[in-house]
């Protein structure tokens, strides 16, 4: 319960364009601040991906600038789950357009890689098309961002070419967070505590 807590506030701040909680906010402290073999194996499916998440944040801690070197000094296996989950997160609550504006987009090529990595090979070509067409709109989208309002928010959906992309992702059918649970049970080792 505590882990899905910390998920709802981590979500809810990143959701409504903030980058780090409001002082109002207690995020509880971190059930797995380390990974073991034996933490992991004891773990059933259903909370061995919010374990590993729970412990990259753990990672985390309070430093939110700094979050693009901590995770991605972290495993491959780390980064794929954080990476991809973020994206499912970002983009079921307001699409690509919300996914690149908000800090998780800095994780771009790492959620690539990590589709990849677990063969979930559909979402690895729609977000490589996204990849593609935020490249091509980056510069128009950084002057909304620049302004820093939630109007500026709101009028960087009108005619975004993001916007087809969010159904096709949507529509979907890979489990991914199967492929993750799958992955880090043959992967182990890519999930310890360092």
């Amino acid at each position: 319960m505590r882990i899905q807590l910390a998920v709802f506030l981590a979500l809810s701040w990143l959701l409504c364009g903030c980058e780090k909680p409001q002082a109002k906010f207690q995020i509880p402290p971190p059930q797995y601040p380390t990974l073991t073999l034996e933490i992991l194996k004891g773990l059933p499916d259903e909370k061995l991906e919010s374990a590993v998440l729970d412990h990259i944040n753990s990672k985390i801690g309070e430093d939110y600038d700094n979050s693009f070197k901590i995770v991605t000094a972290l495993s491959k296996g780390f980064q794929m789950v954080y990476a991809t989950w973020w994206v499912e997160a970002e983009v079921s609550n307001g699409g690509f357009n919300q996914y690149f504006w908000n800090s998780s987009g800095q994780f771009r090529r790492e959620a690539l890689e990590g589709y990849k990595l677990i063969g979930a090979f559909e979402h690895e070509k729609i977000v490589a098309d996204a990849l593609t067409t935020y490249t091509s709109i980056e510069g128009e989208l950084k002057k909304q961002q620049d302004k820093g309002t939630m109007e500026a928010f709101s009028e960087s959906y009108k005619n975004n070419p993001l916007n087809k992309l969010d159904d096709q992702f949507y529509a979907l059918k890979e489990d991914t967070s199967a492929l993750r649970i799958k992955f880090i049970r043959a992967h182990l080792d890519l999930f310890l505590s360092k």
